[in-house]
C-alpha cells in the first residue's frame, strides 16, 4: 500500500500491533520477516523494511544474528520497533534505545509496553486530544514514550502532506 490510500481519520483506527504471543516464533526467513513487518505497518503508510535493511541491522549489531537464517519472535518484535523508530532516530540512537531496554527488562516486557503505549499516543496525536498521564518513573519508559510521540507526529505529518498532493 502507498500513503496516497490513507487518510488521517483511518490510519490510527486501522492500526494494531500484534501481541508478543501473536508474533510468529516458528523462525521466519528474511523475506518472510520483511513481509510480516510491512503488513503490520501498512495501515500507517510507513516505509517498510527490506531484506537488505534487516541484514544491515544484523551487521551493525542492532539485531541478533538469525539462527540457521531464521528470525525468532524477539528479533521480529525488535524489527517492528526499529521499522517505526528508524524514521525519527538515527540507527545509533535506535541501538542505544534497544541496549537501554535490554538492561532494564526482557524483550517481551518491553515490546508489550510499546504495544500498549504507541496506539494510545498515536490516537492522541491524530485526534488532537490530551495524552493521558503516564506516571512513568524510569528513564527508559520516558524515552520510549517520547520516541512514540515523535513517531506519531511524523506519521501524522507524512499522511497530511500526502493528502495534500
Amino acid at each position: 500500500m502507498d500513503q496516497e490510500n490513507f487518510t488521517i481519520d483511518n490510519a490510527c483506527d486501522e492500526f494494531r500491533l500484534p501481541t508478543y504471543a501473536e508474533i510468529p516464533n516458528v523462525g521466519l526467513f528474511l523475506e518472510q520477516v520483511s513481509k510480516y513487518v510491512n503488513e503490520i505497518l501498512s495501515p500507517l503508510g510507513e516505509p517498510g523494511l527490506t531484506g537488505s535493511m534487516i541484514s544491515n541491522y544484523v551487521k551493525k549489531g542492532i539485531l541478533n544474528n538469525p539462527v540457521k537464517k531464521q528470525y525468532g519472535r524477539d528479533q521480529v518484535a525488535y524489527l517492528i520497533y526499529i521499522a517505526l523508530a528508524k524514521n525519527v532516530l538515527s540507527l545509533d540512537d535506535v541501538a542505544s534505545m534497544i541496549r537501554l531496554q535490554q538492561d532494564a527488562c526482557d524483550t517481551e516486557t518491553a515490546y508489550e509496553y510499546f504495544r500498549a503505549e504507541f496506539p494510545t499516543v498515536l490516537k492522541a496525536v491524530f485526534k488532537e486530544s490530551e495524552l493521558p498521564e503516564s506516571g512513568h518513573d524510569s528513564l527508559i519508559k520516558r524515552l520510549s514514550r517520547n520516541v512514540s510521540i515523535t513517531i506519531a507526529h511524523k506519521i501524522y505529518l507524512d499522511l497530511t502532506f500526502a493528502g495534500m498532493k
